[in-house]
């Protein structure tokens, strides 16, 4: 048992790293799944390119390149069992790769939410024509890329990777149905906890807003591994001698 595991954790902490991941989880398979359903005229990402294309193209791929590699990058670093790779790279030097490559996919993601922030507030027609939901997901997401970039110095205060293990192994005890994970960030700090706070909020307002898109562009991967399409000619084999009658 470590360390940390071993302090209590809060009521409000039980609630909010023990109990809020699984409403999140379950908010976003399932609204995403009736958004689907009852909904799909809605599930676009409402491209405001046509009312004016400007600083859209360099926000907008800034954004998504950020952003992917964050998320896969998260994805792999919290879900990946410690003895799966401990023979090949350290916790620290782990930890190192983390913070440099997540800080410049950070900024990215940062300088392109930016961009579309500041695009969508500043130009009067995008602005009308925009949903409410539209400015306060660009502001989440801000706030959200923000809070991950302040965490990086907090990290480079603590290079052992002790910290980075602990989150890691909070993910996978809530995934796998596990105890004892609210107790490994009790030494947590408030940076770290709002962002996972905020990170798991993300996942709550998903199936209400533009991003339902995200699933599309995942299923589009599909197309690449699709079965060939068989085409079949239409024309009627005929007996010898008959011919096909005329058009006048």
């Amino acid at each position: 048992m470590s360390p940390a595991s071993s302090l209590s954790s809060s009521p409000l902490d039980f609630a909010l790293f023990g109990v809020y991941p699984y409403i999140a989880l379950t908010v976003f398979l399932l609204g995403s799944l009736l958004r689907f359903d009852r909904d799909q005229y809605s599930w676009k990402s409402d491209s405001s390119q046509l009312l004016r294309a400007g600083s859209l193209r360099w926000g907008s791929n800034l954004f998504h390149v950020g952003v992917l590699f964050l998320f896969f990058g998260h994805t792999v670093g919290m879900l990946t069992p410690h003895f799966l790779y401990e023979h090949f790279i350290s916790a620290g030097n782990k930890q190192l790769m983390a913070m440099i490559s997540g800080g410049i996919a950070g900024l990215l993601g940062f300088a392109g939410v930016s961009i579309l922030l500041h695009r969508r507030l500043s130009d009067e027609r995008i602005r009308i024509n925009s949903k409410t939901s539209d400015i306060l997901l660009l502001v989440l997401l801000w706030i959200q890329l923000a809070l991950g970039l302040a965490t990086i110095p907090l990290s480079a205060q603590h290079l052992d990777g002790g910290m980075m293990m602990l989150l890691a192994e909070w993910a996978q005890r809530i995934v796998t149905f596990r105890g004892g994970a609210v107790e490994l960030l009790a030494s947590a700090s408030w940076i770290f906890k709002l962002h996972m706070f905020l990170g798991m909020t993300v996942f709550v307002v998903f199936p209400f807003t533009r991003l339902v898109h995200v699933w599309s562009g995942f299923g589009t991967l599909a197309y690449v591994f699709r079965p060939y399409q068989l085409v079949r000619s239409r024309r009627i084999s005929l007996p010898a001698g008959h011919t096909t009658p005329q058009q006048r």
